[in-house]
């Protein structure tokens, strides 16, 4: 809940400083009468409209479980997401549509000085914020508050972009050029609200982040017991900021049930401290077979039936498999 909190404050100052940059941009427009930057006040529109969504959408997420929802609200975020990267898509629509206007049908343009100063200024705060936001939202796992960092970012990016096609046009005189930059960053801001749809969906059909098993991976070969026989069955499902894993533990069949669950114990903190406390973990514990005894290095095994041969190291490939690992398995896979 303190992660979850903490998404929210944060949320709270994007929404805020979006309708701040807001004005500042309409007001360079108004300065200028420059398509391309206007490109940037329309974007900023609907960085405003993200902003009070995103923020509405992890006060949702940020819930308590219920009886209605028993994993939590945080699916709420990937809804979200999916209204800001569509609403960015559509921004970048109509950029492209004004911009081929103006290029077809040229309008005088005048204090670009202003205009570039004062879109400089929301260049440097836009960067600032989103940094922090989108780095926090990996942190805390926040699709949200990371797509609104992201957003934050590109807008950034075009911005400075707009900035250098600007000051080329006040040095040259070439006014095609203020429609040119427009519809170059109407494109690109097109395809940023692309990137956005595609990973909320991906987020809404729990489809495997494979950058997050490759890190769960990693780490459980890492902190590997001699108890740890196999792991199978891994699954991570993400509600909002909080992750869900699902895996079938394989330790001595021989070890009592406390001693079974104190491996558990072990294998949720090793993960716990890497991922945070907004994890959630269902381990299933089994117990080994006698044809597991070539890929266990126990030492000691007081009812081994085969001598040790080589020990399975985990992989993306073989640890999502809904099956124990055998060593004839190993082989196939290495020839």
């Amino acid at each position: 809940m303190k992660t979850s909190a903490q998404n929210l404050q944060i949320q709270k100052w994007v929404a805020g400083i979006s309708i701040l940059l807001l004005a500042v941009k309409f007001l360079a427009f108004y300065f200028t009468n420059s398509v391309a930057v206007l490109t940037d006040a329309m974007e900023s529109i609907v960085n405003v409209v993200a902003g009070f969504i995103g923020l509405y959408s992890l006060y949702v997420s940020a819930k308590p479980k219920d009886k209605d929802h028993p994993y939590g609200h945080g699916k709420a975020e990937f809804l979200s997401a999916a209204i800001e990267g569509t609403l960015i898509g559509v921004a970048g629509t109509l950029i492209l549509y004004k911009a081929i206007q103006h290029l077809i049908h040229p309008v005088s343009l005048k204090k670009l000085d202003t205009g570039i100063v004062l879109i400089g200024i929301t260049a440097i705060i836009n960067f600032i914020t989103g940094y922090y936001c989108a780095r926090t939202g990996r942190k805390n796992n926040s699709l949200a508050l990371e797509a609104s960092g992201k957003h934050l970012q590109s807008d950034t990016y075009s911005t400075l972009g707009i900035i250098a096609g600007l000051m080329l046009l006040f040095f040259t005189g070439l006014q095609w050029i203020d429609s040119a930059v427009a519809i170059f960053f109407g494109g690109f801001i097109v395809f940023t609200g692309y990137k956005i749809i595609r990973q909320s969906i991906a987020g809404i059909m729990d489809e495997a982040d494979e950058q997050l098993l490759a890190r769960m991976v990693e780490l459980l070969n890492g902190t590997r017991r001699e108890n740890w026989v196999d792991l199978h069955n891994l699954r991570v499902i993400k509600y909002g900021s909080v992750l869900h894993l699902d895996c079938h533990l394989t330790v001595p069949w021989y070890l009592n049930v406390n001693e079974a669950h104190e491996e558990i114990e072990a294998l949720a903190k090793s993960v716990k401290t890497e991922f945070g406390e907004t994890l959630e973990m269902f381990v299933h514990s089994d117990g080994c077979k006698y044809f597991q005894c070539p890929i266990c290095d126990k030492e000691n095994c007081p009812v081994r039936q085969h001598a040790f041969v080589k020990k399975v190291k985990w992989t993306l490939e073989n640890i999502l498999q809904d099956k124990k690992h055998r060593y004839e398995d190993l082989n196939k896979v290495e020839a």
